[in-house]
């Protein structure tokens, strides 16, 4: 299937792809035809300021934590239609509570801003915040009053294009901090079920929405295409943005991704592939741009690490527009506030979404 592929990209780049603006009605467009701006780790409040000080004397690299976001229902209201959420395992709750960088602070003399006053992080369930211990502050530690949190805005705003939610699933050891819960298939189960306990199937465009009465996945975004874009507004697209061993747990959940409430990052000739995330646009520019025209949708960003905003640099930008990538992700929809620099990245007249050719 590799080798069909990889011919069928070869023709399809040389005959079909055009990566240029248009003026293609709404009415005509699919899903894949819509080009989105969205935020990286979008939940994150910024570390304290004497907390983030010492880090940065311990781990000068540090510096690409020093960034934040405004609350989740504000960069809606700006414009982005993708978020990107970080959620921990807590089945039992309060494993998560009273983060290790608060003694610091306290440690300096000082006396660190108000942290989870009601005690959320006791509450069983997925938690949102970025590294355990030291970059925890969040607009929402529960990943279901997150959900909730969209779910309200959606309704308040009908008519929306979808809202691409991608997913990674945290459970990295980080020397120095307590031992995260591994991500089995029980714990991805879990996830699955906190996102259908807030969105009702009409809310969601799920594999199998996509997929209707084909074998399987990929054949139906190949064959037929994603579906119209006036059919599926109002509604959230999950993925999940973890590899080959996470999405191979998660899938054991749902054979032929049948229930499954999220995408997942299967590799082409995968049945289960449609939604890729290929971060760099500039290395992997042709395949991205070959993954668009065969019919894939593709998340990619246009700055990491705050490196292109403190050198105002927006050459990884113009390759991911390029490149046709539906979603371009960016910690800059609005320039920085911790240094100084120009750096924001939106798309003609300010906006953050547009529609593009194929």
């Amino acid at each position: 299937m590799k080798i069909a592929y990889t011919l069928v990209v070869l023709i399809t780049s040389v005959l079909f792809f055009n990566n240029s603006v248009d003026n293609k009605s709404p009415k005509e467009a699919r899903l894949n035809d819509i080009q989105i701006i969205g935020s990286h780790n979008s939940y994150k409040v910024a570390i304290e300021k004497p907390l983030f000080e010492y880090l940065l004397k311990k781990e000068p690299k540090l510096s690409s934590l020093e960034y934040d976001h405004i609350p989740l229902s504000a960069q809606l209201d700006l414009g982005l239609r993708n978020l990107e959420l970080d959620v921990f395992h807590d089945p039992e709750g309060g494993h998560f509570s009273n983060p290790k960088g608060l003694e610091i602070i306290k440690s300096m003399g000082l006396e660190p801003r108000p942290f989870d006053v009601e005690q959320k992080l006791k509450t069983p369930g997925l938690k949102i915040f970025h590294v355990q211990e030291v970059d925890f502050r969040s607009h929402q530690l529960l990943f279901k009053e997150a959900l909730m949190e969209l779910k309200a805005w959606s309704n308040a705003n009908l008519g929306h294009t979808p809202i691409i939610i991608t997913i990674n699933t945290k459970d990295n050891e980080v020397p120095e901090t307590r031992k995260p819960l591994p991500f089995d298939a029980q714990a991805l189960q879990n996830l699955n079920t906190e996102i259908r306990d807030i969105f009702s199937e009409e809310n969601l465009i799920t594999p199998d929405f996509v997929k209707g009465d084909y074998d399987t996945l990929e054949k139906a975004i190949l064959d037929k295409g994603w579906p119209e874009l006036t059919k599926v507004k109002n509604k959230f697209l999950f993925v999940l943005d973890e590899g080959e061993e996470k999405t191979d747990a998660y899938l054991s959940n749902f054979s032929n991704s049948k229930g499954a409430a999220l995408f997942v990052n299967k590799e082409e000739g995968n049945p289960n592939s449609a939604f890729r995330v290929i971060n760099d646009p500039v290395v992997d520019f042709e395949k991205i741009k070959n993954l668009v025209a065969l019919g894939y949708m593709v998340r990619t960003r246009a700055d990491a690490d705050t490196k292109e905003a403190r050198t105002n640099d927006y050459s990884r930008f113009e390759k991911a527009k390029a490149s046709g990538a539906q979603v371009i992700t960016t910690d800059y929809y609005l320039p920085s506030t911790f240094f100084k620099s120009d750096y924001k990245i939106s798309f003609e007249n300010d906006t953050y979404e547009r529609i593009k050719s194929n």
